[in-house]
């Protein structure tokens, strides 16, 4: 199983980008599915996760207001819509997938066994 996130880019303070991650390589149980991010020199955080059945999101607080987490009716690829970004959402942003039992874990990284191999983000001040 491949995950594959495409939709990064050069954007200026204040712009949107719309990030997809879309699923390939066959069919595989996934109980969640998330995006985080890695700025230069710092670790690996949560931005958003979504619970594959029922479809409950969750946010980093960091962020909240300015970003949304949807997938396609299909359920086969997972998007990110961000608004009003800022020189500090700069980062490369990942995509995962969770096979295992996600309850309250659901903004750890260590609850996901699917990444994508990252797409950045450059916001421009």
């Amino acid at each position: 199983v491949q995950l594959q996130a495409s939709g990064g880019g050069l954007v200026q303070a204040g712009g949107s980008l719309r990030l997809s991650c879309a699923a390939s390589g066959g069919t595989f149980r996934r109980n969640a599915m998330g995006w985080f991010r890695q700025a230069p020199g710092k670790a690996r955080e949560f931005v958003a996760a979504m619970k594959w059945i029922g479809g409950a999101t969750y946010y980093t607080d960091s962020m909240k207001g300015r970003i949304t987490i949807t997938r396609d009716n299909a359920k086969t690829t997972l998007y990110l819509q961000m608004n009003n970004l800022k020189p500090e959402d700069t980062a490369v942003y990942y995509c995962a997938a969770s096979s295992g039992a996600i309850t309250s874990t659901i903004h750890l990284s260590q609850s996901y066994n699917y990444w994508g191999q990252g797409t950045l983000v450059t916001v421009s001040s």
